[in-house]
């Protein structure tokens, strides 16, 4: 499974990037806000930070007028993913920009049948909302297990990018089901790291080896 971090916070992108275990960001309208920069100057930013994709929102909710901030977007560097809404105008966007060979995330998908629209568009990436799917009463899981299921029926290409990610739990169920990518906020990928018994673990070994009264080199 590949991780993604869902921030626009360079400081966060950097620290995580340090690691080797990021593989790419999603941003959005409302994590451009938080970070109080411009959007081109901070989407440029992250693209120098990771070699992976970076996943670039358009606002309008036209063809148009998405394919007209798309050229802008992708003009940023080679790694920009253009994430357009699953709407019928975002999958004809969506459907052009891959002809073109670019990469596109379609986002807010919150049915089976609609992950079957992006595949049939040739998307990049399929971002079903496994948190907002649960907090408003339905199972986010049973969601990425029908996608699972119709993309392999057809072997569809399209990567399922798990998210709306909360919790590591849902990073684990979503990697037993097996989606593609799991994008997070940096606090949940940070959590994924830590166990009580890891922790005690290395509290004792440290402690006995301080009474060792040895040093390494």
């Amino acid at each position: 499974m590949k991780f993604f971090v869902d921030t626009a916070d360079t400081a966060e992108i950097e620290e995580l990037a340090a690691t080797g275990l990021l593989d790419g960001v999603t941003t959005n309208p409302t994590l451009i806000h938080k970070s109080g920069k411009d959007f081109l100057a901070v989407t440029q930013e992250i693209c120098a930070l990771v070699d992976g994709p970076v996943s670039a929102e358009v606002v309008a909710l036209d063809h148009a007028g998405m394919l007209r901030e798309a050229e802008v977007l992708r003009r940023i560097a080679d790694n920009v993913c253009i994430k357009v809404p699953l709407t019928v105008d975002g999958l004809k966007t969506c459907k052009a920009l891959t002809g073109e060979g670019t990469m596109v995330n379609v986002t807010l998908c919150f049915s089976a049948n609609q992950a079957l629209l992006a595949a049939k568009a040739g998307a990049t990436f399929v971002s079903p909302f496994v948190g907002r799917h649960d907090d408003n009463g339905f199972d986010g899981m049973a969601l990425i297990r029908d996608i699972r299921l119709i993309y392999d029926n057809y072997a569809f290409d399209t990567q399922i990018l798990a998210a709306s990610i909360r919790h590591p739990v849902h990073v684990l169920e979503a990697a037993k089901i097996g989606a593609d990518v799991a994008t997070m906020p940096a606090k949940v990928v940070k959590a994924l790291f830590h166990h009580v018994l890891t922790d005690q673990g290395i509290e004792g070994f440290l402690a006995d080896w301080a009474r060792t009264g040895q040093a390494i080199g």
